[in-house]
């Protein structure tokens, strides 16, 4: 063996023979055009295809390799796996008749917003490392509070979904509480209460989660019972709060929602703040009341369902999904607070090589969460906002909002059917109804929504209200015409004969 080390030309020599550099510009051009064909083609004929994948568990990785490729492929190569293999396995959430989850879109000009982002490849975490993209979240955060009608008191920021915006108003209301824990943390502590957290069995799931992973555990959340619609009772708010005050339990914060998920209730913001004035005093610096409108808060820029935001202005924290109703692709979730001070003291941690001239007089978004690495997703928004017009994304949620009354009129009329909840958004709720025993109807509720998924036509979520299996048929898409979902309709009067009858 040589003791001879190598030299610098032996890597030299070395690195000549190994490929360098990217695709160059005219490649991307004949690429890209064929991409943007792919995806033009896809949009137009995406209602021809079926809403579910028709693939098991393990279908699509047993199709492909089990060690990345050694040279290089062709991107015809590609796209055909991607038309062979990837396609089949997905659920077409931008289908016309995907009624699961929530009603989404991705439209056109969100669409080439983001290929702009992804070439333009910024860290939008300080403003000097993207101040573009800095000022733009600034602006079209704020364009769209103008839209919502809230109060120029809240400032923006986008993140990537209402459970970061969740968790993150949690760490706020903790860090408001003046109890040092920036600094010395919860473990181990003995002159630090249990925090309480109120929210009502309707409350997202991401709520509790934020309560987990910020220390406050699961008992830190207290369920405040609903009322008939299935809204937060502020009367029950309010003992729950004077019982915890008399245990020695410090109340934090308290989570109202514009939209809950199972059924869109809308809970009483305006009386909820009552209830959290009226504890200024036992609380240092107040209840923290954090709104989340993730799904429903959009409806609020149409003047008929305005009123989904009445007593916003009172929170100290709101979130709301462009992915989810403003046709904006996922990931962008807009997330206004009032106490910037309060939120960035909770998160803002600034190593040298991050500190700028310009940091007095800048907003730096990485101060506003735990993501350092932060994407563009104020291009997206900006284009879909300018692209539609103000006049024009109103029209088209109020739109939803006009076929969601016509879903719930239709199951109205069926004889078989019963509507479980109200429909103040673009969300229906229904069950099977009979003469049968409770946990029959419920199989065939069941059923039903089984026959239609694999029928390919449509694609509908069940879940549990009252101990009752329901059916959820939300509304949304751009692509959901009046024809369209008459199809989805007459699919799911045959699902329920199928179900009914076999």
């Amino acid at each position: 063996m040589s003791d001879e080390q190598p030299t610098p030309s032996d890597f030299l020599d070395a690195a000549q023979l190994r490929p360098t550099g990217d695709m160059d510009a005219d490649d991307f051009r004949r690429h890209g055009r064929a991409v943007v064909d792919w995806i033009a083609d896809y949009l137009e004929g995406i209602g021809d295809l079926p809403v579910l994948g028709a693939v098991t568990p393990g279908d699509v990785r047993r199709q492909l390799p089990d060690r990345p490729p050694d040279g290089p492929e062709s991107m015809a190569e590609v796209m055909a796996d991607l038309d062979r293999i990837i396609v089949p396995g997905l659920n077409h959430w931008n289908h016309p008749a995907f009624h699961a989850y929530f009603g989404i879109t991705a439209s056109g000009p969100g669409i080439l917003g983001e290929a702009l982002a992804a070439a333009f490849n910024v860290n939008a975490m300080l403003w000097k490392s993207a101040p573009a993209a800095t000022e733009l979240e600034q602006v079209v955060t704020d364009w769209l509070r103008q839209l919502l009608g809230l109060s120029s008191a809240f400032h923006g920021t986008l993140m990537d979904g209402a459970s970061a915006a969740s968790l993150v108003a949690l760490a706020a209301a903790r860090e408001r509480i003046d109890m040092d824990i920036r600094q010395r943390g919860l473990a181990g502590r003995f002159d630090v209460p249990l925090l309480r957290v109120y929210v009502t069995d309707q409350t997202h799931s991401s709520v509790e989660k934020g309560a987990i992973t910020l220390g406050l555990g699961r008992d830190g959340v207290r369920v405040v019972a609903t009322d008939a619609q299935r809204r937060m009772d502020p009367v029950m708010l309010e003992e729950a709060i004077r019982e915890d005050l008399r245990l020695g339990i410090q109340p934090m914060a308290v989570v109202a929602t514009v939209g809950t998920t199972a059924t869109t209730s809308v809970d009483p913001v305006a009386a909820i703040a009552d209830v959290c004035d009226l504890f200024r005093d036992e609380v240092p610096g107040g209840l923290w009341l954090h709104v989340d409108g993730a799904y429903g808060g959009i409806a609020g820029i149409t003047e008929r369902a305005r009123w989904v935001l009445d007593g916003v202005d009172r929170a100290d924290s709101f979130v709301t999904n462009p992915h989810k109703w403003l046709f904006t692709p996922i990931d962008c979730t807009a997330f206004y607070v009032k106490d910037v001070h309060t939120l960035t003291h909770a998160f803002s941690v600034v190593p040298e090589y991050l500190h700028t001239a310009e940091r007095d007089d800048v907003v730096d978004y990485m101060d506003w969460g735990v993501q350092l690495g932060r994407r563009f997703r104020a291009l997206k928004l900006w284009m879909v906002m300018r692209y539609f017009g103000a006049d024009g994304l109103r029209s088209r949620v109020e739109h939803a909002l006009d076929q969601a009354q016509r879903v719930a009129a239709w199951v109205d009329d069926q004889s078989e059917l019963e509507r479980v909840a109200e429909v103040p958004l673009s969300t229906v709720c229904f069950r099977v109804v009979g003469d049968a025993p409770p946990e029959e109807l419920d199989a065939t509720t069941a059923a039903v929504a089984d026959h239609l998924n694999r029928s390919g036509v449509a694609f509908v979520m069940t879940t549990v209200l009252d101990d009752r299996t329901v059916i959820r048929f939300p509304i949304g898409n751009l692509k959901t015409t009046d024809e369209r979902l008459e199809g989805t309709l007459n699919a799911l009067n045959t699902a329920i004969t199928q179900a009914t009858w076999g």
